[in-house]
């Protein structure tokens, strides 16, 4: 494994670089040959089911791991030869944050200082701008096993950021949090970006996803595409017919039956089929439907969303995978 930062390398123009990481456990590749940089300043995302390695990923930008091959520079630290310093200069919020539940909110945030070596002097003004930030201004002698779901990440995020960090890592921050709270947090990570605040940061979510600078799309640790938002819903191949009907469940168990099962979701009475073959597909699909005596309400062209251009993406991987 090379060393960059013994021969000075200069990524001061990136926050995160990143060159051929892989991260095995035993046969499994959790990370695979993994490359990409972060611009300072900007959220940047990657997506991916289950077992994408977005957690193995982040593990090892934030010096937690080793990799098995590859190299990663973090604020132009390498993440293995610079390790210690690495966790000094960024703010890591992990998917199961380390939060004390007997403790209260300020001496959750008295606890991550301490961590930090925030110096107590300087403790006051960064906890009220924290707390005044995430909203939790009147919580702040509440304990922590009190707070909702919801104001527990915001806590999470308030420690994580305690010792003013430039580089913020979150691995998917709003995982079983209710949308309203979702929305909240993701309105504060947008007014950090004013504080040229570098997110990086995983979710299973899509719509969250659209809120990002860039992306990464990841399957099985291998990197299927970087790009804006707008940039990869236009990788998508083919069209997008959205068919709507009374009975969308049983419309698309049929449907899955007559098309690769991959090209068919469904959103609540929607049903999205992506096709190469437009006037073809749509035909068909109401033949199949009209035989079965299910109505079919209106079928239309639409632009696709991120979810549906990651799951024809998906599907192109898995045809041509040896």
């Amino acid at each position: 494994m090379t060393t960059k930062s013994e021969n000075h390398t200069d990524f001061s123009a990136e926050a995160i670089h990143v060159e051929n990481l892989s991260k095995h456990f035993g046969a499994n590749k959790a990370v695979d040959q993994l490359s990409l940089s972060v611009r300072p300043g900007e959220i940047f995302g990657i997506v991916g089911p289950d077992g994408a390695g977005k957690t193995t990923t982040m593990r090892l930008l934030t010096s937690i791991m080793e990799p098995t091959s590859g190299d990663a520079w973090v604020g132009g630290l390498h993440i293995v030869k610079d390790s210690e310093a690495v966790k000094e200069h960024i703010g890591y919020m992990s998917q199961k944050f380390g939060l004390y539940q007997d403790l209260t909110v300020l001496e959750n945030l008295d606890f991550y200082a301490d961590l930090y070596g925030v110096p107590s002097r300087a403790r006051t003004e960064i906890y009220d701008r924290l707390l005044s930030f995430s909203n939790l201004t009147p919580f702040r002698k509440r304990m922590a096993g009190r707070l909702s779901g919801g104001m527990k990440q915001k806590l999470g995020l308030a420690c994580a950021l305690v010792h003013t960090p430039k580089i913020l890592f979150l691995d998917e921050p709003t995982n079983g949090v209710d949308p309203l709270s979702r929305r909240d947090f993701w309105k504060i990570l947008t007014r950090l970006l004013a504080q040229n605040v570098t997110i990086f940061v995983s979710t299973a979510y899509l719509d969250e996803a659209e809120r990002c600078t860039r992306l990464a799309m990841l399957h099985q640790g291998k990197l299927l595409s970087v790009g804006t938002p707008s940039e990869i819903r236009q990788l998508m191949r083919g069209s997008l017919v959205e068919i709507r009907s009374s009975q969308p469940r049983d419309a698309v168990v049929l449907l899955k039956h007559a098309f690769p099962p991959d090209s068919v979701t469904i959103f609540g009475d929607r049903i999205h089929l992506a096709t190469r073959n437009t006037d073809l597909a749509i035909q068909e699909a109401k033949g199949i439907l009209d035989k079965a005596r299910i109505e079919v309400n209106s079928t239309r062209l639409i632009p696709p969303t991120l979810e549906d251009v990651f799951v024809s993406m998906l599907a192109e991987h898995q045809e041509i995978r040896p």
